[in-house]
Parts: C-alpha cells; sequence; structure tokens
C-alpha cells in the first residue's frame, strides 16, 4: 500500500498539473480554438502539417522548453473534449498538433527539420542573389524580398515545397518496399506450393514402392512358372506307320 507522504506527493503534483493547466487555458482565452482547428484542417493541410513549426507557429529556433509550452497550449485548445460540436475535426487537429510535437521532440527526427529549413534558407540566399543581378542589370533599386516579411515569406514557401517533396519521396520508397515485400512473398508462397507438390509426389511415390515390388515380384514368379512348365513339358515320340 502507498503510504501518506506518497499519497500526498502525488496529490502535490496533480495539483500543480491542474494549475498550469489552467494557467494555460486563461492565457491563451483570447485565441480561438475553433480558428485554430480551421488553420490546422484548412485546404492543403496535408501537406502544410508535415511542416511542425508551422503546425505549432513557433519558430525553427525556438528552445524546446518553449516549444513544448506552445505544444501544450495548442493541444488543449483544439482538444475534442474541448470542442465537442466540433469533436470529429478537433480530433484531427489535435492529432496533427501531437504529431508536430513527437517530431520536434525527438532528436533524430527534430535535426532532420533543421536541416529542411537550412537547405530552404541557402537555396532562397542563392536564388535572391541572381535575382537581384538582374535587378541590378535592368536598372531596378532592388527585389521585393528585400522587405523582410516578403523574405521570411520566400523561406517559407519553399520550406514547405521541401517538406511536400521529402514526403513524396517517402510515400514513393513506402510503395515499392510494399511492393518489394508483395513481390517476396508471392515467390515465397510459390515456392511453398512447389516444395509441397514435391513432397506429395514423393510421398505418393514411396506408398506406392511397394506395390510396384510386389508386381514386379509376382511377375518374376509368373514368368519362372511358366518356363519351369515349359521346360517339364515332353512332347509324344512319333510311332512308326505299320504297313
Amino acid at each position: 500500500m502507498a503510504s501518506t507522504a506518497d499519497t500526498d506527493d502525488l496529490d502535490n503534483k496533480f495539483d500543480s498539473f491542474y494549475t498550469e493547466v489552467k494557467e494555460i487555458e486563461k492565457r491563451d482565452s483570447v485565441l480561438t480554438p475553433k480558428q485554430q482547428i480551421e488553420r490546422l484542417l484548412r485546404p492543403g493541410a496535408t501537406y502544410r502539417n508535415l511542416n511542425p513549426f508551422d503546425v505549432l507557429q513557433v519558430e525553427p529556433e525556438t528552445p524546446l522548453e518553449e516549444v513544448k509550452k506552445k505544444y501544450r497550449r495548442l493541444s488543449i485548445l483544439v482538444h475534442p473534449d474541448k470542442n465537442q460540436d466540433d469533436a470529429d475535426r478537433a480530433q484531427q487537429a489535435f492529432e496533427a498538433v501531437n504529431k508536430a510535437w513527437k517530431t520536434l521532440e525527438n532528436e533524430e527526427t527534430r535535426k532532420k527539420c533543421m536541416d529542411i529549413i537550412e537547405e530552404a534558407v541557402g537555396r532562397t540566399d542563392l536564388m535572391l542573389a541572381e535575382k537581384r543581378k538582374k535587378a541590378k542589370k535592368e536598372g531596378k533599386p532592388g527585389i521585393p524580398e528585400d522587405d523582410p516579411d516578403k523574405y521570411k515569406h520566400a523561406i517559407y514557401v519553399l520550406t514547405m515545397k521541401l517538406f511536400a517533396d521529402l514526403e513524396r519521396k517517402r510515400r514513393e520508397l513506402a510503395e515499392r518496399d510494399m511492393e518489394e515485400r508483395k513481390r517476396k512473398r508471392e515467390q515465397e508462397i510459390e515456392e511453398e506450393e512447389n516444395a509441397k507438390a514435391q513432397k506429395e509426389w514423393q510421398k505418393n511415390f514411396e506408398e506406392s514402392r511397394q506395390n510396384r515390388v510386389n508386381s514386379w515380384q509376382s511377375f518374376q514368379s509368373q514368368g519362372k512358372a511358366k518356363a519351369k512348365k515349359m521346360k517339364a513339358f515332353k512332347p509324344p515320340k512319333n510311332k512308326p506307320e505299320s504297313r
């Protein structure tokens, strides 16, 4: 049985957690759960939600502890229990939030996401450098992406494309893997059937062996008996004719 001290400790932990949840709910009361659900299920969400930073509305450089707090706030906002009038869609949004957090919580998958962000930034900078050269030759003062917000948007668009490309490759690999497994399984089934047929043939062959031996022995016995009979048979002697 748990001691009184252990029970008190559990009660204190629960009270602390409950207080934290209430503080989160109060702090985010200005946000609309319906709007968050709509955001997470908007057209194109299948690919947009591949970017966990976008799902949780955090910058890539945000410390993990802050990301975790944001995750908790969003998960509370879109939780099906909090949106019983739209529980099915809330469940979908809730799952998207959970998936995003699990992706960023894991060190390996988080690093892959950061690699995509870095690639998007690098490729965007190269593209804009060429765009600036062209604008300079044409005598233009600059390019739209010189504006920080438009520059950020350019990175955002390319980031989404890279996440989409990665997901497409993942699906293609999964399909090829499935086809390969299917092909191997069909080959295994064919080999099993061939082995079964061979085993059945061998069994029938063994079972019929004695019948073949008996038939051969019977044939030989009959042949010997016939030969003996032919040998024992003596034709009658011819008698001279009397005149």
